[in-house]
């Protein structure tokens, strides 16, 4: 009995030995099929890590050449920054030159007008070469209308008496008609007086002007603050030579009032 019984155990502990090996063999297999899907995991991984290696490497010599352009760019920018501020540096000089220039002309171009104007007062011709040419422009500029009339010493005869005008510019349009008297020595008191005096018969003269607003201007190539403050005062227009053009001195004195 005692054998049987042994034989029973060693036959039971043998099926359950390979009950466990058979259950190991199961693992093992498991395993292996596990390892070899880790293998082929690991291969694709590879796989791709080698293609991020070459991406980055690839990345890595555009970077450089990136950088190598970026320092030929700085270079380049370094060499047109220095050219800028050498033309910046030329512009200023030639600024100032320019502006030496424009003050030297702006001096030497009133002198000659000044000689030009002593020249005509001391011939008797400011009217002709001064006054009268730059005269329809003048009214122009100040008064924003074109002259329809523009005449020069134009004598006036009626019985035994005559009456002169320097310049007489007519403008249809708004009726008005501009009386110049054009003096080489303006700041004499007689020759404002007479010029009051021909401003009131000048309809004597010209009875068509009735109609129109008649405005005096009395000009010279210069005057002093006291003739043209009298003038303001007689509502008369104080018109000089300055620079290269006719200025109305007292324009904006006189501009509200005839308003």
């Amino acid at each position: 009995m005692r054998l049987v019984y042994i034989q029973q155990k060693t036959e039971m502990e043998l099926q359950s030995f390979k009950n466990e090996m058979k259950v190991f063999k199961d693992e093992m297999t498991d395993f292996k099929n596990e390892m070899r899907v880790f293998k082929d995991e690991m291969r694709v991984f590879k796989d791709e890590m080698t293609d991020f290696k070459n991406e980055m490497r690839v990345f890595k010599d555009e970077m450089l050449d990136f950088k190598n352009e970026m320092r030929v760019f700085k270079d380049e920018m370094k060499v047109f920054k220095d050219e800028m501020t050498d033309f910046k540096n030329e512009m200023r000089v030639f600024k100032d030159e320019m502006l030496d220039f424009k003050e030297w002309s702006k001096k030497n171009i009133e002198s000659l007008n000044r000689q030009w104007g002593n020249l005509a007062n001391r011939m008797g011709t400011l009217v002709e070469d001064i006054f009268f040419p730059s005269m329809d422009q003048t009214i122009e500029r100040y008064f924003h209308i074109q002259c329809d009339i523009l005449e020069r010493n134009k004598r006036i005869r009626k019985d035994d008496e005559s009456l002169e005008i320097d310049i007489l510019a007519i403008l249809k349009k708004t009726k008005q008609a501009f009386i110049v008297e054009v003096k080489s020595n303006p700041d004499r008191i007689e020759y404002i007086e007479g010029f009051l005096k021909k401003l009131d018969k000048i309809t004597q003269f010209l009875p068509e002007l009735e109609e129109y607003t008649r405005i005096g201007i009395y000009a010279g190539l210069d005057m002093s603050k006291e003739t043209v403050d009298l003038l303001t005062k007689k509502r008369i227009y104080a018109m000089v030579f300055k620079g290269d053009f006719l200025e109305i001195v007292n324009f904006e004195d006189l501009s509200g009032v005839r308003s």
